[in-house]
């Protein structure tokens, strides 16, 4: 049989750009693919342009899901719309369980999470490189403790979808998507997390600030090389190469995979943005400087960002090691350099700005 699709968050900056690009893929032979939306609107949008089948039940209803997934013989599930609680993926799990017992069908379960989970906010090793092949990487997880409460819950998130997995006899990946740039291609929001974070802030302050002390990196990747390895993952599913062994695709606790082409320091990051912001002349900066937030800025970022004052680094700052090696494995292979994000600082401004909600 062959395996039916569904994607959540077609609507996204991810999962809209996963849409765009699936029908030029060249993926191996499938069945259906459905997309879950929330409107008539976006029902319309994905037929049109991608010709997926719409669903549209409640992801937090299990009755719903159940029967949206179990009566379409849904196979393989792609999670991009929640990287905090864990109840849509625990009632998607159970679905796929369902659906494997009735076909005998191997089922798949992809769950987005992020890059702050494997950092200094979510108590991740930071001292060293955090590679997302390390065979301890469940257990250093299971152990991270994160100094802000908020942060916890999705590190505990990750470990439940593997385990309720395990238990339920699904195969389970954890995508993690870092600072992503660039333009989303969906027919929904086109712009991305962190730097629409530092554009905001600096918007409402007239200048880019630092959270951090020193030289604290982060890994970076474009949004089309994000969507790649998405894609990259789907065709293993589809080929059978899931087996875990060299150059196959891993799953449970070895199936973490990070999108990421490297690493650059959120000082670089900040001085390429504020520098673009400068250069614009319209005095949505009063300069390229980029200086550390005080107490009293944080608080007013925070206003900006519509967060407490606490929760501002965890928006745009703090330390993040993890480094990808498992996209390299299945052939995964980021056509930007780290250095790219730097270089299309105007690009990336330009786009947020035109995109903002004000």
């Amino acid at each position: 049989m062959p395996h039916n699709i569904l994607i959540t968050g077609g609507s996204g900056y991810l999962g809209g750009t996963l849409l765009a690009r699936w029908a030029a893929a060249d993926l191996p032979p499938h069945g259906k693919l459905y997309a879950l939306v929330r409107t008539e609107q976006q029902a319309d949008a994905v037929r049109a342009r991608y010709g997926a089948l719409p669903l549209t039940f409640d992801p937090y209803d299990e009755a719903a899901v159940r029967r949206g997934v179990v009566d379409n013989e849904i196979t393989v599930i792609y999670h991009l719309i929640d990287a905090f609680k864990s109840d849509s993926q625990l009632y998607m799990i159970r679905a796929l369980a369902e659906v494997k017992k009735a076909t005998g069908q191997t089922v798949h379960f992809l769950h987005t999470s992020g890059a702050k989970i494997f950092s200094s906010h979510a108590g991740a090793p930071h001292d060293r490189n955090l590679r997302d092949d390390d065979p301890d990487l469940y257990q250093i997880q299971k152990e991270q403790k994160a100094p802000l409460t908020v942060m916890q819950t999705p590190v505990m998130t990750n470990n439940t979808v593997i385990e309720q997995c395990e238990l339920h006899g699904v195969k389970s990946y954890i995508f993690v998507p870092c600072i992503v740039y660039g333009r989303g291609e969906g027919f929904g929001n086109v712009i991305s997390i962190q730097t629409v974070a530092i554009v905001k802030a600096a918007k409402a302050l007239r200048r880019v600030y630092r959270t951090d002390e020193g030289r604290p990196t982060w890994p970076v990747c474009h949004v089309i090389d994000n969507t790649n390895l998405y894609l990259d993952i789907l065709r293993r599913i589809l080929l059978g190469g899931d087996g875990g062994g060299e150059g196959q695709l891993r799953s449970g606790r070895n199936g973490y995979y990070l999108a990421a082409s490297g690493s650059v320091a959120w000082d670089d990051l900040y001085a390429a943005m504020a520098a673009a912001l400068a250069k614009r002349g319209d005095g949505i900066v009063d300069d390229a400087r980029v200086e550390t937030a005080d107490r009293a800025a944080l608080e007013k970022m925070g206003e900006a960002l519509g967060c407490p004052a606490d929760i501002v680094p965890v928006q745009l700052g703090g330390n993040c090691t993890f480094t990808a090696k498992h996209g390299e494995e299945i052939g995964w292979r980021p056509t930007h350099k780290p250095g790219h994000i730097l270089e299309a600082a105007e690009d990336e401004v330009a786009l947020i700005l035109e995109n903002l909600e004000e």
